[in-house]
């Protein structure tokens, strides 16, 4: 596993000392900027070729150029940079040894590295309005097209995702929350897919009406890079193991050579008991090792035993037992093994993706599409929770996860709206 960059350089590639700054740059955080870049190409590929198909059409906007930097652009544009430069320049030049993730969140900083940047933006703004002014500003009437939005989309979906995320999760984690109100609001861990599609899609969907794109045809468009996009954050949940992993799987075991091989029962139960405080901590919540969740299956013989068991050597969250000869952090490893339900879904959700990307031509019933994303993704997501760990509730004698409720009410409401929309587009055509 690799945590930040530091460790890829490290491990994969074998560099002995690679740079410092490399152990800032976590690779969670890399891969997700990478999906929400993969996603925005897909969605204005897209949003342009129904542009030319006549579905999406460009609104009148008046702008005024030649005016001078306002005082808030400059205000807002030094807050900007004051924040990025009290973190992001704190961080770096930190010497104490901190953790990146924490630091972002805590109230730390370089407060010269805040000022430098807020007054460097600022000032950026000021010349480059002070470039285009005229004696006297025009006004100006332009057409802007939807895939000209796609860049304000992203920021809106980027923000409101991981808003929603943070509140899904700790309304999945409860009485964790309340120990620590703050403390799991701010925290840089626990995030809920879920929660971040329902809360963006809302403000996607409130955006689009604003500036008259049509709902339909845009998440039409957006249902393909969504899936590639979860499948791409699944990417970064499995390089740096993250937690979202699955429960035991008692046909294997960790050997001494930090292999995944063969495992008898009495081995699997062996190594619950000295799989220190990860499985101490499942214990005390299930009260008894048999009651820990996990399932003997055994994989192909021609496919490796990590496709089936997965120990998350160097886990971010720092769970497990220690890996022998490795100093440092993130010098743990799961023992027993666990399904590696990432990268399951990464391989089901690209797949999904190629389905969802041949279909945008065939289905023409403006909407259906992502109705079928809902139902497709739905119906994922339901089947990786049965061999997934999570929170889950107690519901007229049901134990079903938030994930498995949520997931259900998607395929349940995709359904519908392919309905929907059949009756709409033959009411409209009729």
């Amino acid at each position: 596993m690799y945590p930040n960059l530091y460790f890829f350089l490290k491990e994969a590639l074998g560099l002995t000392n690679p740079p410092v700054f490399t152990q800032y740059i976590n690779s969670f955080g890399f891969i997700v900027a990478i999906a929400f870049v993969v996603a925005s190409i897909l969605l204005r590929k897209e949003m342009r070729r129904k542009e030319s198909l006549g579905l999406l059409s460009p609104i009148d906007e008046k702008i005024t150029v030649g005016k001078p930097a306002s005082s808030i652009e400059l205000l807002s544009n030094f807050v900007f940079g004051f924040l990025v430069g009290y973190k992001l320049l704190g961080v770096f030049f930190n010497d104490s040894g901190v953790n990146p993730q924490e630091y972002v969140f805590s109230s730390q900083g370089s407060l010269v590295g805040g000022l430098f940047l807020g007054l460097l933006f600022s000032g950026l703004k000021y010349f480059e309005k002070k470039r285009q002014a005229l004696p006297k500003p025009e006004e100006k009437t332009i057409k802007v097209y939807p895939h000209e939005r796609v860049g304000d989309i992203t920021v809106y979906a980027a923000i409101a995702g991981f808003i929603g995320a943070k509140i899904f999760d700790n309304l999945e984690n409860w009485d964790r929350f309340i120990q620590d109100p703050i403390g799991n609001l701010l925290s840089p861990s626990g995030l809920t897919f879920y929660g971040g599609l329902i809360l963006a899609a809302t403000v996607i969907i409130l955006f689009a009406r604003s500036k008259k794109i049509g709902i339909r045809h845009l998440i039409d468009s957006a249902a393909p890079a969504l899936m590639i996009a979860y499948a791409i954050g699944r990417m970064g949940c499995h390089v740096t193991g993250d937690g979202d992993w699955g429960i035991f799987n008692s046909a294997y075991k960790v050997s001494t050579e930090n292999k995944i091989v063969p495992a008898a029962e009495w081995e699997f139960h062996n190594a619950l008991m000295n799989g220190g405080d990860f499985t101490r901590a499942l214990v005390a919540e299930h009260g008894h090792l048999d009651s820990i969740p996990h399932a003997s299956v055994k994989g192909l013989s021609f496919l490796p035993n990590w496709l089936w068991a997965y120990n998350y050597p160097h886990n971010v969250n720092e769970v497990g037992v220690p890996i022998k000869d490795c100093t440092g952090g993130y010098c743990n490893q799961l023992s027993p093994p666990v399904f590696p339900t990432p990268l399951y879904e990464i391989i089901a959700c690209t797949l999904l993706f190629l389905v969802l990307w041949q279909l945008r031509k065939k289905i023409t019933v403006p909407g259906r599409l992502f109705a079928v994303y809902l139902i497709l993704n739905g119906l994922e997501r339901f089947m990786i929770e049965k061999i997934r760990v999570n929170t889950t509730y107690d519901i007229w004698g049901f134990h079903p996860t938030q994930a498995e409720l949520i997931s259900s009410g998607l395929m349940l409401f995709g359904v519908w709206l392919w309905i929907l929309f059949g009756k709409k587009h033959l009411t409209k055509t009729a």
